[in-house]
Formats: structure tokens, sequence, C-alpha cells
């Protein structure tokens, strides 16, 4: 079938997204995690199976704070990739360059340390990078933010965030931690399939969810905000666009076909943001005009990047950003999946359906 579409590719316990209850890790609802647990609870919840008690969450906290302190080769690489290079890329490249620093073990009984480490250590990859080339400095990675949304925020503009862009960053990385058999998580499967290492497993994501049509849909989404000057000029656009039967990034989805769970969560968040002085209210005005828009012409739910683009904006984020920010979040995830494909593995072998030639003869050269 095209796509996969339809088509169960395994088992696992991690996530369900939509059978009809939503979006839960681990049997606990998305809006719960989102609002009411640290991004490190429930990454711990992805890769242990159950939410950490405060003594477990201390310590996974505390290696992660600690990972946050890059080896000298790792940021010798670091500032080796030129300032033009895609932000994916240089993720891409670091995780490789940790992995060489910090390999794991043959029999992967070190899996769990060494995953716990990269999390700490995936802002500070784009941090430092980013400080490097475009502010022409070696920026100090320690940081008085305990929890792993405050350091992103506020090593990124070097200023104490707010409590809520805290808040909201806290719950983007829970909302993108994790969703079923999407195509990077499936890619990371089938790495991990091989008894590959965890970080062939992690480069094999980043470099599925690279693609257009996988992370970046929430930089296409504000772009397509940022354009309309007000409501009404926004709203005739999408009447042309209507015209043309041409598709809105952020709306729709290929599991959830009446309500992304996330969107509503990501809704009231930009909302939220949008009363920062730094913000500009009418671009929230704009968006929730087109989303109801489509909403009742077309029938087409918003996604989760579609508010999604909107909160990093009102944060001040680099838009090529926002992507490197989904493997920060999906990398729970992903080393969750690769964790039970490990344990319980049978190399992923489809098959295809053949559509070439018939058998034919060899030509020999001197008479084709």
């Amino acid at each position: 079938m095209s796509g996969l579409a339809g088509v169960t590719a395994g088992q696992s316990s991690i996530c369900t997204c939509g059978l009809g209850n939503g979006l839960n890790y681990r049997g606990y609802d998305i809006a719960d995690l989102a609002l009411k647990a640290d991004f490190e609870e429930v990454a711990y919840l992805l890769l242990v199976g159950e939410l950490p008690n405060k003594k477990e969450l201390k310590l996974f906290q505390d290696k992660i704070i600690e990972a946050r302190q890059l080896p000298a080769a790792v940021k010798e690489v670091l500032r080796a990739i030129p300032a033009s290079a895609h932000p994916m890329d240089v993720m891409k490249t670091a995780t490789s360059a940790y992995g060489c620093v910090f390999p794991e073990a043959e029999d992967f009984s070190d899996q769990m340390d060494k995953i716990t480490k990269l999390l700490g250590a995936f802002p500070s990859f784009l941090v430092y990078w980013h400080h490097w080339h475009v502010n022409g400095k070696e920026i100090d990675l320690i940081s008085e933010e305990q929890t792993m949304a405050g350091f992103i925020v506020e090593r990124l503009k070097e200023k104490k965030p707010f409590d809520v862009e805290v808040k909201a960053m806290n719950a983007m990385l829970t909302l993108y931690a994790e969703h079923e058999f999407n195509a990077s998580t499936f890619a990371n499967r089938i790495t991990a399939s091989t008894l590959s290492d965890i970080y062939s497993c992690m480069t094999t994501g980043i470099g599925t969810l690279k693609g257009h049509l996988h992370g970046g849909a929430n930089e296409v989404a504000i772009k397509f905000v940022l354009q309309f000057d007000n409501v009404e000029h926004a709203l005739a656009e999408v009447d042309k666009l209507f015209a043309k039967k041409e598709k809105i990034m952020g709306f729709g989805h290929r599991v959830y076909r009446e309500l992304d769970p996330r969107s509503p969560i990501g809704f009231e968040l930009a909302k939220e943001l949008k009363e920062l002085e730094t913000s500009d209210p009418k671009l929230f005005d704009i968006a929730k005009a087109i989303r109801d828009k489509v909403k009742a012409e077309k029938g087409l739910p918003d996604n989760i990047d579609f508010f999604g683009g909107l909160i990093y904006h009102y944060m001040q984020i680099e838009r090529l950003y926002y992507t490197p920010l989904f493997i920060m979040s999906r990398a729970a995830g992903w080393a969750a999946h690769a964790f039970e494909q490990r344990a319980n593995n049978r190399i992923i072998r489809p098959s295809s359906e053949y559509t070439g030639p018939e058998p034919r003869a060899f030509v020999a050269l001197a008479d084709r």
C-alpha cells in the first residue's frame, strides 16, 4: 500500500495516537503530561515505562544537567562546521561526534546512560554552534535553569526567560516527544532492528526529520501567517488558495481526522505568549481567523504545527531552529522505540511489489 497507509508494521507499548482516545504516552493523557509535568519526567516515562519519583527524577535530571558541558572534541567539531550549514546537519554531525567520544557498549547495557547524557547534550550542540557562528564567541554552557526548557530559552537568548516562555517550551518539548510509528521513529526502529548503536538510531531519526514533509511544517506555517497585515488580508488570501485547491501547511493530519489533541494546548500557549511585551498580538488574531475559516469551509482541523510555529516566534527563536528543537524533544521517543525494538528484535525487512520489466535475455555490448 502506498506510504504504508493503514499497515500495522509492529507492536509497541509506548504510545497510542488516533485510536479514539487521543494521544497517550504509556497510558497518560498528553494534556496532563504537557501541563502538569516537566519534560524530564515525560522523557523518563517514555524511556523507563513509569513516571519517576522525586529521587529518580533528581538523579535523571542531574545527569542531564551535567551533560550540558560538551567534551572538547565535540566543541571542535561544532566550531569547524560552517555558519552556512543547516542547523539540522549541525545536530546530526554533533550527534555522531558525541558517539565517537562516548560510544555505546556492544551489549547495549549502558543505553540508558548514553541517551540520558545525549538529552543533556542536544541543546548544547545548538546553543554552542549558534553563539560561535552568529555572535562570534564561545558561550558558557552553565545555567541556573534546572529544566531543559529553561536552559534552551535562557542560553539561546542569554537572558532570564519569562515564566510563560519556560512553560511553553516545556509543553512543546512534551507535545513533540513521541508519536507512535511516524516516519522518523519508524526509520529509527529500522536502524535499531539491525542492532546498531543508539547514536546511529538518533542520526537516522534526525535525517528523516529534516525532510520538509515531516519536521519543518511549523516553520512553513508561521511563515504563512507572517505575510499578512491583518485578518482581512489573510482571509482573502486563503480564499485564493481554496480556489486554486492548494494546501495550507498546519492543517489536517495523517492520523487525526477530527482533532489533533495537541492543538488546543498549543492554541492556549500561543494565547498566553501574545501578552508578552515583545509579542505582536495581531499575529494570534490572524492565525485564529485562518484556523476558523479552514475548519468551517474545508472541515480540516489545525495540527500542532500551526500554532506551534507561532509559539516559537513569540519566544523570538530563529525559525531554522524549530526542527532542531523537535530533535531535543523527539529523541526521548526515538530512544524508547530503539530500546523496545532491540529488546525483542527481528530485523525489519518488508517486501515490495515489483513493477519492472519481465525476465529478458542479456544482449551483448556489441549487439546493443
